[in-house]
């Protein structure tokens, strides 16, 4: 159906705009993924109009039938519906269609309200329930890392820092470290919720409204939890679409760092992990590849996240109070995070299930270098012997091992002697991987009884 493309705003000007200011200026393309939430707070809108007697209650459903069929039109054929329309945003279109459904009455309908009020309230509105959909996939992602920790409390693994191998760990910590994690975004975007969770309707264009109505009302039908308390603010606050892109940015740091561990795991020369054939790719070329493609492309999304957040305080650096156009660049950037992290958390929790973790090549890896020396020094001063000169002890013991290529477990008490007088047979013992992790028994340490013990924690925790 062909949409009437007349302005809304027509009245003051003599010409017709530009055809090319027409497509600079239109945001059609993008924001028409509102019309459900354009439509919903309308309705609102209407039915508060209703009941504060600016309007008849015949014409508010004669309005809210109209918006109604809007609703089954598009719904029925999306692609057609906005295909026909020359309408600048979704907000006009919707209108435009409602006054050639209903005529004269239909213009009753902006009563009250303004372009800039409705269109954040249009994007609260959406974001909020966004916000729930990534709060419950972090959430199933949390529980896979959790439940991956309870399987895995005793499974040892070089730990590292700078790439090189620092001590001995669990791999149920290093779970654990992910829920870690993974709770503080949680955190971050449930505040982000309550600071999404305003109603701007009632603002108008920036001053508010001389009409009676009730803010409360409309609030309470759409399931706010406040109304704004300024209206200037009200049409200009952006704070919330930059919070929430920081959040995805910084969950998608985080899940980059994991896609990263989970490239190298995979590599030849590692090989802590076997993906399952469903979740990699091969080579057009080599036929023995098998390519870790999830996690790579998690890691690349995140400087796509980095820079839709620098976009958007870039936009609002300058801007003056109240509303300008620039705002309008808001949409394609959230739309692009939140869609991209959504697919993320799924996908990464998906493979992360599909992942067969080799606890023999960890654990031969890991005895394989010099990864229990800091157990080595720590033993000569649970005897007594300052950690430093302890420390540079092992230093000279690790040199030793390096020029005859041979490893802790290889050399002879009398060797251990003719570095420390007070290493003794039980030093063996003590460097072996098992004693080296359940040693750090602290809380929050990698022993399996500290994992066991953070497990409850994390499980008790309330979401």
């Amino acid at each position: 159906m062909t949409q009437d493309s007349k302005k809304l705003w027509s009245g003051r000007f003599k010409e017709a705009t530009a055809s090319l200011l027409d497509k600079f200026n239109s945001s059609l393309t993008f924001d028409k993924r509102l019309y459900k939430e354009d439509i919903t707070c309308s309705i609102a809108h209407a039915n508060m109009l209703a009941k504060c007697k600016i309007i008849s209650n015949e014409e508010t459903e004669e309005i809210v039938r109209g918006l109604n069929k809007i609703l089954t039109e598009i719904i029925e054929d999306e692609e057609g519906w906005f295909n026909t329309n020359k309408n600048e945003d979704i907000h006009s279109a919707i209108e435009t269609r409602l006054i050639n459904l209903i005529g004269e009455v239909g213009k009753k309908l902006h009563t009250g309200r303004s372009r800039n009020d409705q269109v954040i309230n249009d994007v609260r509105f959406w974001l909020k329930t966004e916000i729930k959909e990534i709060l419950s996939h972090l959430t199933i992602l949390r529980t896979t890392f959790i439940n991956l920790a309870r399987e895995h409390y005793k499974t040892i693994l070089p730990g590292y820092t700078h790439l090189q191998q620092a001590q001995p760990i669990t791999l149920g910590h290093y779970c654990l470290s992910y829920e870690q994690k993974l709770l503080r975004d949680i955190g971050r975007f449930s505040q982000n919720l309550k600071s999404t969770n305003v109603l701007a309707l009632g603002s108008g264009a920036l001053a508010g409204t001389s009409y009676s109505i009730d803010r409360e009302q409309v609030a309470s039908e759409l399931g706010f939890d406040r109304i704004s308390e300024n209206s200037i603010d009200a049409v200009s606050d952006r704070d919330f679409v930059a919070e929430c892109l920081f959040n995805i940015s910084l969950l998608s740091i985080h899940l980059s760092q994991w896609a990263e561990e989970m490239v190298l795991w995979n590599n030849d020369e590692l090989r802590f992990i076997i993906i399952a054939d469903a979740y990699a790719t091969g080579s057009s070329m080599m036929p023995q590849k098998k390519n870790p493609d999830i996690p790579e492309l998690i890691r690349g999304k995140a400087g796509r996240f980095l820079g839709n957040l620098v976009a958007m305080l870039t936009t609002l650096k300058g801007l003056p109070q109240a509303y300008n156009k620039d705002l309008q660049e808001d949409k394609e950037l959230i739309f692009d995070s939140v869609d991209n992290i959504k697919i993320i958390l799924q996908i990464a929790n998906e493979f992360l299930q599909n992942v067969t973790f080799d606890r023999n090549r960890m654990y031969e890896v890991a005895s394989n270098g010099f990864i229990n020396a800091t157990d080595v020094a720590d033993y000569l001063t649970h005897k007594g012997v300052p950690f430093r000169i302890a420390h540079e002890v092992v230093g000279q013991i690790v040199a030793y091992c390096i020029e005859r290529k041979r490893l802790f477990r290889d050399l002879s008490l009398s060797e251990w002697n003719s570095f420390h007088e007070l290493f003794g047979d039980d030093i063996v013992e003590r460097i072996r991987l098992e004693s080296c992790v359940e040693s750090k028994n602290v809380y929050g340490g990698t022993a399996p009884e500290e994992v066991v013990k953070a497990l409850y924690r994390a499980e008790a925790k309330e979401i």
